[in-house]
This record gives C-alpha cells, sequence and structure tokens, in this order.
C-alpha cells in the first residue's frame, strides 16, 4: 500500500480536486471537511497510518492554525502542508513556526504540488529515521517507532507490548533478516527496563572453546590465557536484557549452564568459586526450527521449554508487502543523507516492483537493494533502471540495458570498423536467437527450467511448484531436454 494522504478542506470542489490530484500521484487519499474530523482521523485506531496532511488554513469550526497547536500538543509527528487562498507572508511564517513543512496558494499546480509532497514525505522519513536511531541507541526504542499497515506486524506489536509488562522469557522466531532484534529492543522499550543496558549475543559466531567465558565470564588464571578477570555478557546485562541471537547455534555444552542460569538467576564465572547472582531479561532468536533440533539431538529439550515460554513469530516481508513502501522510504531518506545526495524518493513504478518482489532475505535485503540504488541513482528519484536485479525476477518489469561499443582496432591503411556489443543480463531469458529470430518455445522451456534448477539448488519440489507444473511433468521435461545432474538437479533423471 503507498503512502495515504488525507486532505481536510470545507470547500467539496477543492477537496475532489486534490483527491484526484493525489490519486494521480499514486498516493493513496482520504477526504474530511473539518478540523476536528481530521484530529480524529490521525488518532484513529485500525485503520492505515496517515503519512501527510493536507490542511487548509481557513475552515469554519476549527481552522488550520488550531489544528496545528492541537497536533503538537497531543504528540502527532505528522508533516503537514498548509494551504490557503490568501498567501500572506504573516500566515506563511505563522503557519511554519506552528510545525507545517510547507505551505502553497490555492490553486495549487499539480507538479508544485508533487514536489511539496515528496519533500514533505522525505523529510518526514528522515527525521523519523534520525529519531528511531536515537531511540535505538538510548535503549528507549518502542513499539510506537515500529510503523507498520500491517495485520500481522499489528498482532506482533499488541504480543510484544503485552510480553513488555513481565520479564516472562520470550522466543522471537522468523527468518533471517525479519527485524528480530529491532522488535526486542522495543519490548525493552516498552518495559521497565527502558534505558538499563540491552546486550547482544550472536550464538552463531561463538567459538565453542569460549562460549562459557563470553557468556559468564571468568576470573584471572583460570586457564591459559586468561590474564585478567572478565566480566560476561550476563554481568554486563544486569538491570537490563540480554538478546541471544539464533539461540540454535549455541553449543551443547553452553546449554547446560544457560539453562542453570536461567533457572536460578545466577551464573558461575570460569574458576569462581561462587556463584554470581543476575537480573536480566532474556529474549532469544531464531531462524530454525528448535523441535526438530531437538528432535536429532542438538538442542536440549529442557532448554528449550526454558526459552518458548512466550514466543513470538515475525513475519517476512513478503507476508506484510504493505510495509514496503514506508520501510523503502525511510532507507531512501537515511542513505541519501549519508550519501550526500538530494534524492526526493522513488517512482510510483519503482514502489510496485518492489511491492511485487518476494524479498527472500526480507527487510535487511531491502535496506542493501536501497543502498546500492542510492549509489547507483543520477536523477532525483530512484526509478526501476536503479533496481535491476529485482526487475529481472518480477513478472512485467524489465531493465534495458544499452549495448556499447566495444573499441575498434586497424591500421591507418584498414576502413574503421565498429563491433557492436550487447550487454545483458544473465538472468533476463533471450527471447531471440542469434540470427535475429524469435525462439522457438522449447529452446526457451528449456532455458528456463534450467534457470529454476540452478536458482532453487536443484529442489525438485520447490522447482515444480515455481514452475506450475507437476514433479512427474517436470522430470519428463528435463528428460526431453536432456537436463540432469549437471544442470543442478539434485536427483538424477532416470
Amino acid at each position: 500500500m503507498n503512502s495515504t494522504i488525507l486532505i481536510a478542506d470545507d470547500d467539496p470542489v477543492q477537496r475532489r480536486l486534490l483527491e484526484a490530484m493525489v490519486r494521480r500521484f499514486g498516493f493513496e487519499a482520504e477526504t474530511v471537511e473539518s478540523g476536528e474530523q481530521a484530529l480524529d482521523r490521525l488518532q484513529a485506531q485500525g485503520l492505515p497510518n496517515v503519512s501527510l496532511l493536507v490542511l487548509d488554513l481557513v475552515m469554519p469550526d476549527l481552522d488550520g492554525m488550531a489544528v496545528l497547536t492541537r497536533m503538537r500538543q497531543r504528540e502527532i509527528n505528522v508533516p503537514v502542508i498548509v494551504q490557503t487562498a490568501h498567501g500572506s507572508i504573516e500566515a506563511v511564517v505563522s503557519a511554519m513556526r506552528a510545525g507545517a513543512v510547507d505551505f502553497v496558494v490555492k490553486p495549487v499546480g499539480a507538479e508544485r504540488m508533487l514536489v511539496s509532497i515528496k519533500n514533505a514525505l522525505r523529510s518526514d522519513a528522515l527525521e523519523d529515521e534520525l529519531r528511531r536511531m536515537k531511540r535505538r541507541a538510548s535503549g528507549s526504542l518502542g513499539f510506537k517507532d515500529l510503523r507498520t499497515q500491517s495485520s500481522d506486524m499489528e498482532r506482533i506489536v499488541r504480543l510484544g507490548e503485552r510480553a513488555a509488562k513481565s520479564n516472562i522469557p520470550i522466543l522471537l522466531e522468523g527468518e533471517s533478516g525479519v527485524g528480530k532484534e529491532l522488535v526486542a529492543r522495543a519490548i525493552q522499550g516498552a518495559s521497565d527496563r527502558r534505558g538499563k543496558p540491552f546486550i547482544i549475543v550472536n550464538c552463531g559466531a561463538l567459538p565453542a572453546n569460549l562460549a562459557e567465558s563470553i557468556l559468564f565470564g571468568h576470573e584471572k588464571g583460570a586457564f591459559t590465557g586468561a590474564n585478567e578477570k572478565h566480566i560476561g555478557k550476563f554481568q554486563e546485562a544486569n538491570g537490563g536484557t540480554l538478546f541471544l541471537d539464533e539461540i540454535g547455534e549455541l553449543p551443547l555444552e553452553t546449554q547446560v549452564k544457560l539453562l542453570r542460569a536461567i533457572q536460578e538467576n545466577e551464573i558461575d564465572p570460569v574458576g569462581s568459586r561462587r556463584p554470581v547472582k543476575v537480573d536480566i531479561r532474556l529474549i532469544s532468536a531464531t531462524n530454525q526450527n528448535l523441535i526438530e533440533l531437538v528432535k536429532r539431538g542438538a538442542f536440549r529439550e529442557d532448554l528449550y521449554y526454558r526459552l518458548n515460554v512466550f514466543p513470538i513469530s515475525v513475519p517476512p516481508l513478503r507476508s506484510r508487502r504493505d510495509d514496503i513502501p514506508d520501510l523503502a522510504l525511510r532507507f531512501v531518506a537515511r542513505f541519501a543523507a549519508e550519501e550526500g545526495k538530494r534524492i526526493r524518493g522513488l517512482t510510483a513504478e519503482s514502489v510496485a516492483l518492489l511491492c511485487a518482489y518476494d524479498w527472500p532475505g526480507n527487510v535487511r535485503q531491502l535496506e542493501n537493494a536501497v543502498f546500492r540504488a542510492i549509489v547507483l541513482a543520477e536523477g532525483d528519484e530512484l526509478t526501476v533502471a536503479e533496481f535491476p536485479q529485482i526487475a529481472a525476477h518480477v513478472d512485467g518489469f524489465s531493465v534495458r540495458v544499452p549495448a556499447a561499443p566495444a573499441p575498434a582496432i586497424y591500421t591507418h591503411a584498414a576502413p574503421r570498423e565498429i563491433v557492436r556489443v550487447e550487454v545483458r543480463d544473465p538472468n533476463v531469458l533471450k527471447l531471440f536467437d542469434d540470427n535475429g529470430n524469435v525462439r522457438n518455445i522449447n529452446s526457451a522451456e528449456a532455458e528456463l527450467i534450467r534457470f529454476a534448477l540452478a536458482h532453487y539448488r536443484g529442489q525438485m519440489s520447490e522447482v515444480a511448484r515455481r514452475l506450475g507444473i507437476g514433479r512427474s511433468t517436470l522430470y519428463r521435461k528435463m528428460k526431453d531436454y536432456g537436463l540432469g545432474e549437471d544442470d543442478g538437479a539434485v536427483d538424477a533423471v532416470a
């Protein structure tokens, strides 16, 4: 879903004109006819968040200046563009001091309005990112900072708010890159441990021989190389939150001590003669199926039940596509500021592309894709051309790469010859043969199957599902086209 723009104007003609204009720009539009209705909509629960308010200054019941004042009093952080038929300097100054980000005079042209909207959204996204980064650094990031349009994520927010009110152990489950750490920080920010230490331990990066020392600490001389006393992560997090990321990777021998630490609220540093009491909030996270690890003997069953008291499953980005436009805009604002580029946002077509892609790497992949696009961008907006790898995997989108002339090699007596070389994305299906004729269906289908086998690493069930055919049909076609193990298939074709 694109950004929602709220239009507040008591003139029905102006409302309809602005609504049509905003929708033509590719945004969602809602209209109200009074200041009171505008405030009610901005604070409404269960409706899409309003990204921008276009506010008429002159309205009968509650004028624009009063709306701006009440928004500031109620801490409603939505950017506002004010408009009026009388563009006096005094009105402009007053509106800007009251919190408006821009000012337009009726009747406003489409180009001027579009620039104003995009600048306002970019400015708000950058300010929102800065606020979020400051709160994250101070340990006060809360669920209000996790702006979402997705019902799945709203459910996660409600669960997190409930869990934050107690000291119950929480297990965050979800694919890599979905934002489990951000949810964990929001849980701390909503609890009475707000502002206290938030210590992260990546269990997958712990060396097996040092895991116990890193988590629980050690005394001087406890082992060879222990030249001084070391405070472990449990003691660093004392009074705050300990976030154990990728808990499924924790070595089995360390799991025993972790279980005791959780049960007794005390740890035994390596080489210490007495246990140390600790007061922590434990949040664990995994992208694996811990039950399967328990069945294989790779994870202790008693520890699993001790950690899995309050499970929260964070959905992948493809299940909450409504959040993609807002996330992308925030990343654009941050990276454009970091790279020193004046980029207002994304075109409607590029937003549609990002929303259509499945994002196997989730939010982290989207973030990296936007960063790359910012570096590549030459205009003031990101277009489909800045996302060539994404466009190659989405039907209906393509990026045409212009042919590049190869340098001609000739002598002074030879005629000058220029050889044209086509630069082509290897992930794009070729539609013409070497003679310039359209390829036959069998040739194109064979290439498509070969690409799918490589892309899904020979997982035949997944290849068949993605191609929309049965496994038996897939095997038959592979045999017809002579495809097998050399082409990435896990199971050889008989």
